[in-house]
């Protein structure tokens, strides 16, 4: 006879579904087997990851950072299409840390969501694993956290935390960085993942354009051009690095080419960043005229076409740009360092 006792509530009543999070857990972690090499001494789904630090570094310093992809996450929802903002995760971080010399060793993750949806899941870890084998990191651990009440239905949150190595005594920063140092830019390949709340507002809001609709004087469609994956600039910069050869990095991100080289320039140095050497990608052009948006706003706001500024001797630029060519970067002398108040100048 079928008991009359009332069933009592369970996790999945409340929103949080125990058998779709085991399946995702076992599909990712066959995506992160193959970012695993030797120095991982844990198992994937382990409480916590070990890495062995590499022995090849005489006076090691270990190098973290965290970060997010931002409002890029809402272009990346509204397509369906999710492993892009999975690798943006992960290049950034490799790009925040090789400004101080890092190189990667192993990245953590932490995906937050309301109603656990298993292919969002999987595209996400899928980016950030294909990322981590470019940039020769492992993806030793991360969370996924199904909160139901406090994500709405198909929104997540992403964020991502990287630990990487540098010779302590060989780190590069404003600590090495003189007056008539030269800067070398290194090109972006669009907004990479700073200024969309911005972009949103602009292309969605007030000009009403939808993903499949043309981004105005690029001829690609906007969802293809707001989701291009932010350049990771570790191989071409690490070797130069290795040599010793760069004096400071600046990663252009939130705050622009003012607020990120100022963060490597000492007391009584400032930075004459010639606007004149590159040519504003189409994509900037556009969004500042049919915003209305002053230079000063579009300075501030986006990378305007430079993800990546090296400050180098004067000496060594017309060698070191060729050696970034030569790998098929896209690098040019962008200015130069002279006594001042510290602050940066776009002339």
């Amino acid at each position: 006879m079928a008991s009359s006792e009332p069933r009592g509530l369970s996790y999945r009543d409340a929103g949080v579904d125990r058998e779709a999070a085991g399946r995702a857990k076992d599909r990712i972690i066959e995506l992160v087997q193959d970012t695993l090499g030797p120095e991982v001494l844990s198992r994937p789904g382990s409480f916590g990851g070990i890495y062995r630090v590499p022995g090849d570094v005489a006076s090691p310093a270990l190098v973290a950072s965290a970060d997010g992809v931002g409002t890029k996450l809402k272009v990346a929802i509204m397509a369906g299409r999710h492993d892009t903002v999975g690798r943006d995760l992960v290049n950034h971080c490799v790009d925040d840390i090789l400004v101080e010399g890092a190189r990667p060793l192993f990245f953590l993750d932490y995906i937050g969501m309301g109603r656990l949806a298993e292919g969002t899941v999987e595209a996400l870890v899928s980016g950030m694993a294909t990322a981590c084998r470019e940039n020769g990191a492992a993806l030793l651990g991360g969370e996924t956290a199904e909160m139901p009440d406090f994500y709405a239905d198909g929104d997540y949150d992403l964020a991502g935390f990287i630990v990487g190595i540098v010779e302590a005594e060989r780190r590069p920063g404003a600590h090495r960085v003189q007056a008539g140092d030269v800067l070398v830019g290194l090109a972006s390949n669009g907004f990479h993942t700073n200024g969309y709340s911005l972009l949103r507002r602009l292309l969605f809001d007030k000009l009403g354009l939808g993903l499949d609709d043309e981004f105005p004087g690029v001829g690609l469609p906007v969802g293809e051009v707001l989701l291009t994956v932010h350049r990771s600039y570790l191989r071409p910069v690490m070797p130069l690095l290795r040599a010793g050869r760069i004096k400071a990095l600046a990663h252009i991100t939130g705050g622009g080419i003012p607020e990120n080289l100022a963060r490597v320039l000492p007391e009584g140095v400032e930075a004459h960043v010639q606007r004149s050497t590159w040519e504003m990608p189409l994509e900037f052009e556009a969004v500042r005229e049919l915003g209305g948006i002053s230079d000063e706003e579009m300075y501030r706001t986006f990378n305007m076409g430079v993800g990546m500024i090296l400050v180098v001797a004067a000496e060594d630029e017309v060698d070191i740009t060729a050696q970034l060519r030569a790998a098929g970067e896209d690098a040019w002398g962008l200015g130069v360092l002279e006594p001042g108040d510290g602050g940066v100048l776009l002339i």
